[in-house]
């Protein structure tokens, strides 16, 4: 179904575009009386549910790669009317038409939002009830007049939605926030997480500082018998509690089996009919998709793209939401299926992944025959500690030239490699190489844990296990990576300075070679010490390929073969390698001029690769970061988008897909699941749409010891955040309200005798409007001292009789690092920073109040100990 685009609505998205000029990354429209109006950007997360929203995200921050795409969504509401879907629909269409540049389209259903939306709302998202109110204030309006009861979930991301007021819509696994203006009580049900305590905490944060100016006081009930005050509130107002509480519903988790699970269909029109012809499935490939038509990409019933060539008609394209409801419809999928909708060289990051490759030119725009540039970067070792965004494109942490120690796992434990054999490795054994190096002024670890393809499933578990006991011995303080055979990263290669050399067989008992044959060929790949590796192949004639170097042994000669495609570096190189292997006389052959023995050697002609191999193109593609958790024994990822160092926490277990490897990061306080997050990577990487290679390696990084090759993916990076970070309690003890304001409210109650009520205990109207007039006696002092101030709302805390003080203009002098007695009178001992002048606030802070008070509260408090205002 299309919807009709009316003046006033393009004239609303003129003044919108007007708007978009800023350099805000987030703009959002509230669809009311079918038109677009501007959200209040305080008021950014929270969503009415009776109505819809248009959300664009601009990709103009530093985080945004060069040619991203802009993000529009539309959002509708679970009790949002038709006309107000298709008021919306209309405009993500009319402002499709007015922006510049590649936008992808994305309907959003409430409770059911892509991870790419949740990503642009931390610390979380708000359900409101009903519709929203006259004059569009949103948030902007007299929050201490409130009773509610959120009911806090998620993992990664965060929800609050409205519920009940009454202890039936508690359970035992999720967070409930009972609102009451004045003070915001957060109830963690007996069976949540510290980290979902912790999320939760942010969010109730988050709603004191944006919708109460950070005035409202904050109380936990973690344990119900040590918070009786708090519990003595709750009680008044939600009744006594009768029975125990109800387990949570189960969640739907998606496995990554659903993910994988991808098809892809054309999509036309024929005569009057929709045609829905299915294609291919995992692992699909670029070529797939042709430019004249449309098509549409099922992911496991999970999300439906929809995408249009460049050449398919403008009719089209406005049908593509309407086709993709439609595909819905036919499948039996839920009504609340996430649709994107793509168009042709701007697709988004999440479909690219879907295709087993991704060129920024697509196939049919290159010439037959030709050859993509091979630029080599000279390495510059100094560039790379200070521009780990460097580090991490060529997965190299420096030149290579560290302190290396190896081991070889031999009868299930850990044997010395004497340093004149460091590189020499067997594809029968595993091996451990330690390397160590310096970095922002200390010492860092890798350990590669290198395995060869024939090495046995007891030497594999002997590699991790070996693994585990260096780790122990260096205090948890090594990078590991795992490291197949035939897919060693540069900065492995670069340790042995190109001299690596990987041999058939293996080292038995007691580091005995098994006895070499007469006649061995070994491949030499590579132009320079961080890319050249040299692997033993069948000696046979098929194995040679005009691209590369390969070395012949006999019982009497060695043959240095150079193919005719290879180059000079690569020659170079490939004259390195050879003493490494054998120190017999030398012979070069090139291709076409081999002598009889060689082909004898090889036991006679075959045909073998003989075209010049092209340069691979390096794939385009951006990193993306997940959430891993494990529900039911499967394990579920949650993706954060537009992500930066604030999005992994000391409760985390997060994966980093940067193609070329993976990188799983180990929070401080998830140490318990050390063990499993080796084996989730591997399980990303077999499940992966697109067919990924199992032998991509596998990076495990501990909180605090992240390597530049890890840091560089993120667009800032503060090697002391660790050191600051706050645990769940420590954040929680930050935020609390003051003793004294809870015992006030306390009194209230007591004084309105709100626990003693006819009816066994059951809260009664008098009883919620006693405590609704105290808050609006409360509310009434605050707006008072807030105009008097002639600024933005303050802590309650701050209001005061003494008008010099209410002003904000005591000296500096009479603040700092005064002990509480030594105060001037009328100034509340844990907010002295208030009475300083604006000026003095700026000059001494280096912010304006309205920004400091923004912060979360343990941050504003680290800053006054500081400044010596605590």
């Amino acid at each position: 179904m299309s919807f009709f685009i009316p003046a006033w609505s393009r004239m609303d998205i003129n003044k919108g575009l007007q708007a978009i000029e800023s350099h805000r990354d987030l703009h959002i429209w509230i669809i009311e009386n079918l038109k677009m109006v501007p959200v209040p950007e305080r008021a950014y997360g929270n969503f009415f549910e009776e109505h819809c929203y248009v959300i664009l995200h601009v990709a103009q921050s530093p985080k945004a790669t060069q040619g991203a795409s802009n993000d529009l969504h539309y959002w509708v509401g679970t009790a949002a009317g038709a006309e107000a879907q298709g008021a919306a629909e209309a405009s993500v269409q009319s402002l499709q038409e007015a922006l510049r540049g590649p936008t992808v389209q994305h309907r959003e259903a409430q409770g059911h939002e892509s991870d790419g939306f949740r990503s642009y709302f931390r610390p979380g998202l708000i359900y409101r009830k009903g519709g929203l109110a006259s004059g569009l204030k949103h948030v902007e309006t007299d929050m201490y007049n409130i009773q509610r009861l959120l009911h806090i979930k998620g993992r990664k991301h965060v929800s609050a939605t409205e519920v009940k007021l009454s202890w039936d819509s508690f359970n035992k696994d999720d967070i409930f926030l009972l609102d009451l203006g004045k003070v915001m009580i957060q109830w963690n049900g007996p069976k949540t997480s510290i980290s979902e305590k912790h999320r939760g905490l942010a969010l109730t944060c988050s709603l004191r500082d944006r919708e109460r100016g950070g005035r409202a006081q904050i109380g936990i009930v973690d344990d119900e018998v040590k918070a009786a005050d708090l519990m003595h509130i709750m009680e008044a107002v939600l009744g006594c509690r009768v029975g125990s509480l109800r387990a949570a519903m189960p969640s739907k988790s998606v496995t990554l089996m659903q993910k994988a699970n991808v098809r892809l269909y054309h999509v036309y029109v024929k005569g009057k009919d929709l045609v829905i012809q299915e294609l291919a499935t995992r692992p699909l490939t670029q070529d797939l998709l042709q430019e004249e038509d449309c098509y549409i990409l099922d992911q496991g019933g999970l999300k439906i793209y929809v995408w249009q060539g460049c050449m398919s008609s403008l009719q089209e394209k406005k049908a593509a939401f309407s086709r993709a409801v439609g595909f819905i419809q036919a499948k039996g999928y839920p009504t609340y299926t996430n649709v994107e909708v793509v168009n042709d060289g701007s697709e988004s990051t999440a479909f690219k992944q879907l295709f087993r490759a991704w060129s920024k030119e697509r196939g049919r725009n290159k010439k037959p025959g030709g050859m993509c540039k091979l630029i080599q970067v000279k390495l510059d070792v100094d560039k790379l500690h200070i521009q780990p965004e460097l580090a991490a494109q060529l997965r190299m942490v420096d030149d290579g030239s560290g302190k290396v120690e190896v081991w070889c796992i031999q009868d299930l434990c850990r044997q010395p490699v004497d340093s004149k054999h460091h590189g020499q490795l067997c594809s029968g054994n595993c091996y451990l190489v330690l390397y160590k190096y310096q970095n922002l002024g200390r010492v860092q670890y890798i350990l590669y844990l290198w395995q060869g393809h024939q090495a046995t499933e007891d030497e594999i578990k002997a590699l991790n296990c070996n693994a585990e006991e260096l780790d122990l011995m260096y205090h948890g303080a090594l990078v590991q990576e795992h490291v197949t055979m035939g897919n060693e990263p540069p900065h492995f290669l670069a340790i042995f300075q190109g001299q690596l050399v990987v041999f058939q067989g293996s080292i038995g008992h007691s580091g005995k070679e098994q006895p070499a044959p007469a006649t061995r060929l070994f491949h030499l790949q590579g132009t320079d010490s961080h890319n050249t590796k040299t692997m033993e192949v069948p000696a046979r004639a098929s194995s040679l390929s005009s691209s590369d170097v390969f070395l012949l042994v006999t019982a009497g000669i060695c043959y240095l073969w150079f193919g005719k495609g290879c180059n000079g570096d690569q020659r170079e190189m490939a004259r390195m390698v050879v003493p490494v292997i054998s120190r017999k006389n030398k012979e070069t052959v090139l291709e076409g001029q081999e002598p009889p023995h060689f082909w004898e050697a090889l036991g006679g002609r075959a045909p073998y690769p003989s075209n010049k191999r092209l340069p691979e193109e390096v794939p385009s593609f951006q990193p993306r970061l997940f959430e891993c958790s494990s529900h039911m024994g499967c394990l579920v990822l949650t993706e954060v988008v537009f992500f930066g160092q604030e999005d992994l926490d000391k409760y985390d277990i997060m994966l980093l897909d940067a193609q070329q490897e993976i990188f799983l990061w180990l929070g401080e306080a998830a140490s318990k699941w050390k063990k499993e997050v080796v084996a989730w990577g591997q399980e990303y990487l077999k499940t992966h749409p697109a067919g990924r290679s199992p032998a991509t390696p596998i990076v495990l990084i501990k909180q605090g010891h992240e390597p530049p090759t890890f840091t560089g993916w993120f667009f800032t990076w503060d090697p002391y955040k660790w050191t600051n970070s706050q645990s769940y309690e420590e954040v929680a003890e930050g935020s609390l309200g003051a003793v004294p304001a809870i015992s006030e409210i306390t009194a209230e109650l007591n004084n309105f005798q709100l626990s003693r009520w006819p009816g066994a205990g059951r809260a009664g109207p008098s009883a919620l409007q006693a405590l609704k007039g105290s808050q609006d006696s409360s509310e009434n002092k605050l707006e008072v001292g807030s105009k008097a101030g002639g600024s933005s709302p303050r802590p309650s805390s701050y209001v005061s009789s003494t008008s010099s003080v209410i002003n904000g203009s005591l000296p500096r002098e009479q603040l700092m690092h005064q002990a509480a007695e030594d105060l001037p009178e009328g100034v509340d001992p844990t907010r002295k920073e208030f009475y300083l002048s604006d000026s003095d606030f700026q000059d001494i802070f280096g912010k304006s109040k309205d920004e400091f008070y923004s912060m979360a509260t343990w941050r504003q408090q680290q800053e006054k100990k500081q400044l010596g205002f605590f």
